[in-house]
């Protein structure tokens, strides 16, 4: 018996990384998980079987986070098909990369229909399904408190959105008992930033720590605040960046 035994959870771009880390760990701790990715099916129906192996219960939905209709369908089916709703992680993203000349009208608009617009839709959605105590977490990134190079304004400026997002539904929705996070990803080794990749050696020179995060320690602080160790923490942001920010 986990500590999310009998809770329901959808993780958003839960096909790989973070989000297929982030789906595993709360399967582990006793939730049912959907799942939603864009194009990697099979890929999603790998972090299913695996949930599913281990005992627990699983769903992938087709959803692109940059078509909102698609994601209030997505929030609207886990609760229908999984039978309810207590968790929500806004994992979904894209890295646009460009400094403030060349990123175009159309980066930003892709870039905060993924980052904002989801999220947002997500939560309204959520928010008539959430029982009394549910969890809303979306994943951010340490870029919010620091910006340590060129051609990073508009990720930056969209994760940002989330704090705002997060702490204004912390207020509307504390009195139901819902809490609402953020965390706050360093450099975390996975297809979107290999720890082997071009430029690794000078992100992981920023840390403190000296090494690349893993998808399962941020997977690991999104545990902690769905679970309930994290029942008091809401309107926070909790940075897990090897000291990027210390």
């Amino acid at each position: 018996m986990g500590p999310l035994q009998g809770k329901v959870a959808l993780v958003t771009g839960g096909s790989r990384g973070i989000g297929a880390a982030t789906a595993t760990r709360l399967a582990a701790d006793g939730a049912a998980v959907a799942l939603t990715y864009r194009t990697a099916r099979d890929r999603a129906a790998d972090v299913v079987r695996h949930i599913e192996e281990a005992g627990g219960k699983a769903l992938a939905l087709a959803a692109d986070a940059a078509d909102s209709s698609a994601i209030a369908t997505a929030v609207d089916r886990t609760a229908t098909d999984l039978g309810a709703l207590d968790i929500l992680v806004n994992n979904a993203g894209v890295f646009p990369y460009g400094t403030i000349g060349d990123v175009t009208l159309a980066d930003y608009d892709d870039t905060m229909a993924v980052h904002v617009r989801a999220a947002f839709v997500a939560v309204q959605t959520a928010a008539a399904h959430l029982r009394t105590g549910g969890r809303i977490i979306s994943i951010g990134s340490s870029l919010v408190g620091r910006v340590p190079a060129p051609g990073l304004s508009l990720y930056s400026m969209s994760e940002s959105a989330l704090v705002g997002l997060t702490k204004g539904i912390s207020r509307d929705l504390g009195p139901r008992g819902i809490t609402a996070n953020v965390v706050h990803p360093g450099s975390t080794d996975t297809e979107m930033n290999p720890a082997d990749g071009e430029g690794a050696d000078e992100e992981r020179a920023l840390t403190a720590l000296n090494r690349y995060g893993t998808p399962a320690d941020v997977a690991a602080a999104v545990a902690y605040l769905a679970g309930p160790g994290g029942a008091y923490v809401t309107g926070a942001e909790i940075t897990v960046d090897g000291g990027v920010n210390a």
